[in-house]
């Protein structure tokens, strides 16, 4: 497949997505029929690879088998009406995993989007801790795993971003300023900081020189149901002020939704879209 040929032809696509084979809210069957309802004319599966550490939001390496008989399935009933492709959202964990390990070439994934979402602890070196998620969950973690240390988590998760994309093996990078939803809510305005903004610049550098397509994640661009409006934050990732910098520096940009919920598929895809149009 060409990913580049088809973000350029249409905009009916959606190439992140989680179901119950991960931490997703439903089922493979769910979320197919609903891409086909929401007009969507490519649609990839990306479950949380499995991983050699412990985490409840990836897929266990025992439900691949099945994830892929699933998705054979969907695929022959939807023939005719929906592109759907086998991939997985790959965790990048240094040298103990990522989107060149092995494991990846014994599947047939229709192409692989690569993701940070653990950096090393501080306080106990070896261990990897998830530094994504909700900002009440993140501020625990960072007075147990990183002495409350903010300069470390986000110079540790760009570090590790660059080492991802040198190490290469992948097609689409996922919201790689993430950390900054997280890292805002514990240091409001650091996003801002130069700094900060140099992390960026670099990630921007190192992926100048790849053919790594850029997504935009909208996941965050609009509240959940029932979360009060009044208190939410809407995100998008990269933020932007970063989207504005990666569409000066020429590099090829996606937007996924980043689905759990079938009711997300096409969940502030419109205004990503309005950002990269302007």
């Amino acid at each position: 497949m060409n990913l580049k040929e088809i973000i350029s032809s249409t905009r009916n696509y959606n190439f992140h997505s989680h179901t119950q084979f991960c931490d997703g809210r439903e089922s493979m069957a769910i979320m197919a029929a609903a891409a086909v309802e929401a007009g969507m004319k490519h649609y990839g599966f990306t479950p949380h690879s499995p991983i050699p550490i412990e985490s409840s939001c990836n897929m266990l390496m025992t439900d691949v088998e099945a994830y892929h008989a699933e998705f054979i399935r969907l695929k022959s009933e939807y023939h005719d009406r929906i592109n759907l492709y086998f991939s997985m959202e790959i965790d990048y964990l240094g040298d103990k995993w990522g989107a060149t390990a092995p494991f990846f070439d014994t599947l047939p994934l229709d192409y692989r989007l690569s993701s940070v979402h653990f950096i090393p602890s501080l306080t106990n070196p070896g261990e990897d801790v998830d530094v994504d998620g909700r900002p009440a969950s993140f501020a625990k973690k960072m007075a147990t795993h990183f002495d409350n240390d903010i300069r470390y988590v986000v110079d540790t998760f760009y570090a590790r971003t660059i080492e991802m994309i040198e190490a290469g093996g992948f097609d689409i990078i996922g919201h790689f300023d993430k950390i900054g939803f997280n890292a805002d809510s514990f240091c409001p305005g650091i996003e801002n900081e130069t700094w900060y903004k140099r992390h960026i610049d670099n990630v921007i550098d190192v992926l100048r020189s790849t053919d790594i397509i850029v997504e935009i994640n909208t996941k965050a661009a609009i509240p959940p149901v029932g979360v009060d409006d009044s208190g939410y934050r809407p995100r998008l990732f990269p933020s932007p002020a970063t989207i504005s910098r990666l569409h000066a520096a020429g590099l090829p940009l996606m937007v996924n939704s980043d689905a759990h919920y079938s009711s997300r598929i096409t969940a502030g895809r419109d205004m990503a879209f309005a950002l990269i149009d302007a």
